[in-house]
């Protein structure tokens, strides 16, 4: 998943990137915070209660879930 650097956009994220998880790997050193862990498999999309990134389901959801 490419680094989202306008968090007004939201972030696409597939079943790939699930578990998902905001901040993500690749976020630079000054948009850390605590790791919180987002459902975006039930409702198609999630907030990060943190920094207000929105990510958004694209594609199949995930068997099972």
């Amino acid at each position: 998943m490419a680094e989202n650097t306008n968090k007004d956009q939201p972030i696409p994220v597939t079943a790939a990137d699930l578990p998902l998880h905001c901040p993500q790997p690749d976020a630079p050193l000054w948009a850390r915070h605590p790791r919180v862990f987002l459902d975006v498999a039930h409702t198609g999309e999630a907030k990060c209660p943190y920094c207000g990134a929105l990510y958004v389901l694209r594609g199949e959801a995930p068997k099972g879930h």
